[in-house]
């Protein structure tokens, strides 16, 4: 299993278009993909649950992968959060 925390720099929190995007990341993949915040815990491949974490600016994330390409999963999604999630 591998492990990540990314905190969340967007000013708008992650609303459904970052979500979306991050699920459909997360989808390319075989590995089970778990985010937890704020004490909820949603799955990574789906936009409606990501949503229901209810994410804002300064939410820190903590990703659990595990499955078959789970290292190639991290990278990725480690990859994506920096670049897509911090409002860039």
């Amino acid at each position: 299993m591998r492990e990540f925390k990314h905190t969340i720099k967007d000013k708008n929190g992650l609303h459904a278009r970052p979500a979306g995007m991050l699920a459909s990341v997360a989808k390319t993949f075989e590995s089970d993909i778990k985010v937890e915040a704020q004490g909820k815990e949603a799955d990574g491949k789906r936009l409606l649950s990501l949503m229901s974490l209810g994410a804002k600016c300064g939410t820190e994330l903590h990703f659990k992968i595990n499955g078959k390409d789970e290292d190639v999963a991290e990278k990725a999604l480690i990859e994506h959060c920096n670049t897509r999630l911090d409002g860039e």
